[in-house]
C-alpha cells in the first residue's frame, strides 16, 4: 500500500493487524459507541463495532532520503507485558525486502515516539547482542523523548527492557541522532512537536510539490479520538495534554488536501464535524 505525495512517496508495511483487541488502549471505545459512528465503518471499525488497528513502519521515500518511520516490535524481544510481543518470530524484515526495501537500503530511521511498539526493529539479536537492524541508517530520535526514557525506564520493567534492547544499544554504537522536535530532516521533512502519548512525542509533516502529509504517530490510536478528543489512550503519559494536542493538530490539518496516515490506522482526510472531527478513508 503506498501513496504519493509530490515527489515523496510513502510505503506501509504491514508486521501485524487486530481486530477488537484494543480495549485495554481504549477503554471507552466499546463496541456501541463504535456504532454510533458509521464513517468509522467498514475502514476503521467492523459493523459489531470491533476497532481495526495494526502496527506497522511508514517507509517514505525523498529525492535524497530514504526513511523508515517507527519499526514496530521486533523479533526476539523479551519482558514485554503483552504476552503475544515476546519472543516474536516475524518475517517483517523479509517482507520489508521484498517491497523493495532492504534493511542495507535504508539511510534513516525516525521514531514518532519510543514506545515498545514503535522501536522494536530498530535492533536484531545476533550471536547474543542487539545490533542495529539498518547498518547504514542514522537513527533519529527525538532529545526530549530520548532523554526522558533515558532517565525514568527504569522506573518500570517493561519500558526498561524495551529501552535496553532496542534504544540503547543504538546511542552505544554511535548511530543515533537526537534532535529538536520542531527540526527540519531534510527538504520535504519536517518535525512537529505533539507530546502527550509521550513527553516528547512527534509527528512528521511531509510537503512537497504543494502537496502534504501527516504521519500523526500516537497522537490518535484510531481515528474515534477525532470524534472524542477526550479519549485518551491508557498508554498516554498525560492525558490532558494528549487531548490538547489532538485538538490543536487536527484543527491544523482539518478540512484540508492533506493526506493523513496513523500511528495505527490507514490513510485518509481530517474533516471538522461538529466541535470535532471525523475522518474519510481513501478509496
Amino acid at each position: 500500500m503506498h501513496w504519493n505525495v509530490g515527489k515523496v512517496k510513502i510505503t506501509k508495511i504491514v508486521e501485524m493487524e487486530t481486530v477488537g483487541s484494543t480495549r485495554f488502549i481504549l477503554p471507552l471505545a466499546t463496541n456501541q459507541e463504535m456504532q454510533k459512528l458509521p464513517w468509522l465503518i467498514p475502514h476503521f471499525a467492523t459493523e459489531e463495532g470491533r476497532l481495526k488497528m495494526s502496527i506497522h513502519s511508514l517507509l517514505v521515500e525523498t529525492p535524497s532520503r530514504r526513511i523508515i518511520v517507527d519499526t514496530g516490535l521486533g523479533n526476539d524481544k523479551q519482558g514485554r507485558n503483552v504476552p503475544t510481543w515476546n519472543n516474536r518470530q516475524d518475517p517483517f524484515l523479509d517482507t520489508l525486502t521484498a517491497a523493495g526495501f532492504a534493511p542495507d537500503s535504508i539511510d534513516t530511521v525516525l521514531c514518532t515516539h519510543l514506545h515498545v511498539d514503535h522501536v522494536g526493529w530498530n535492533t536484531r539479536l545476533v550471536d547474543g547482542k542487539w545490533v542495529p537492524t539498518f547498518p547504514g541508517a542514522r537513527y533519529v530520535f527525538g532529545k526530549t523523548e530520548y532523554e526522558h526514557w533515558r532517565d525514568h525506564s527504569h522506573e518500570e520493567p517493561d519500558k526498561l527492557a524495551v529501552f535496553n534492547d532496542s534504544v540503547k544499544p543504538i546511542a552505544d554504537a554511535g548511530r543515533a541522532d537526537l534532535v529538536a522536535s520542531d527540526a527540519r530532516l531534510a527538504d520535504e521533512i519536517t518535525l512537529i512537536p505533539t507530546p502527550g502519548h509521550s513527553p516528547g512525542h512527534i509527528s512528521i509533516h511531509v510537503t512537497s510539490d504543494g502537496h502534504e502529509a501527516l504521519l500523526t504517530g500516537d497522537v490518535a490510536h484510531h481515528p474515534c479520538q477525532m470524534a472524542h478528543l477526550d479519549w485518551s489512550s491508557t498508554a498516554d503519559s498525560d492525558p490532558k495534554q494528549s487531548a490538547e494536542t489532538r485538538r490543536e493538530l487536527f484543527s491544523r490539518f482539518a478540512d484540508t488536501p492533506t493526506l493523513v496516515i496513523g500511528g495505527h490506522f490507514n490513510a485518509g482526510h481530517i474533516k471538522r464535524e461538529g466541535a470535532a472531527f471525523k475522518f474519510v478513508a481513501l478509496g
